[in-house]
């Protein structure tokens, strides 16, 4: 329980992230995490999962050959690329594989970098890193959709109480999770309903929720 978990897909390693466990006073409350549920799933993604999976084969394959070359890095899927390995073979991808590849290089940093800062309670640091994950996930990888953005952009516009808004889930369409001040909930959630009736015509559905125990055996 309020913890975080980091999962390194590879190896299947798990690294439990105690959030604020380093906190200091300043940033000693929690936040909030509100799910917003758009309400709408978009048919396309289906077919587009196994496009966004062979793109990102292909740039690996872009990497391998070109990266070996130039120096002794052993690169067996993106996550072992550097934002540089990539730069220098982007003039061996067409645009679409090169943001597609961009997108997960920088999200694996963007991960690393958001363990520490939940683990010291940087509360804006990490709505910095939401904000960035969507950007990243709207425009490199393009899974995102018109009523997704709608509701990260309305919790972006609602002050400073929030920190953080992305999509969350496989994309197109779906939920977005928001990070926020406790107190900012209801006003927040206030927002986002009358916000996506405004100018969708759409009703969303938001509810709190934190990091909770987790999977275990529960005697009955």
């Amino acid at each position: 329980k309020g913890c975080a978990l980091m999962i390194d897909c590879r190896s299947l390693d798990y690294q439990e992230v105690r959030m604020g466990e380093n906190s200091t006073e300043e940033n000693k409350e929690t936040p909030a995490v509100v799910v917003c549920n758009s309400n709408v799933s978009h048919s396309i993604a289906s077919g587009e999962y196994p496009i966004r999976v062979a793109q990102c084969q292909n740039a690996t394959s872009v990497l391998q050959s070109s990266v070996a070359i130039n120096d002794s890095t052993t690169i067996e899927s993106l996550r072992d690329a550097t934002i540089e390995h990539l730069a220098q073979c982007q003039n061996q991808m067409d645009d679409i594989t090169y943001k597609r590849a961009k997108h997960v290089i920088t999200e694996n940093d963007r991960v690393t970098q958001a363990v520490t800062a939940l683990q010291v309670g940087d509360w804006k640091k990490m709505g910095v890193l939401m904000n960035a994950s969507h950007e990243s996930l709207r425009d490199n990888f393009e899974v995102s959709c018109k009523e997704i953005d709608v509701l990260v952009e309305l919790a972006k516009s609602y002050g400073d109480g929030v920190y953080g808004s992305r999509i969350t889930g496989g994309g197109f369409g779906g939920c977005t999770v928001t990070l926020l001040r406790q107190k900012d909930v209801d006003g927040l959630i206030r927002h986002l309903k009358e916000g996506y009736k405004e100018k969708l015509g759409l009703d969303c559905s938001c509810f709190v929720t934190d990091a909770g125990d987790g999977s275990r055996v529960i005697q009955l």
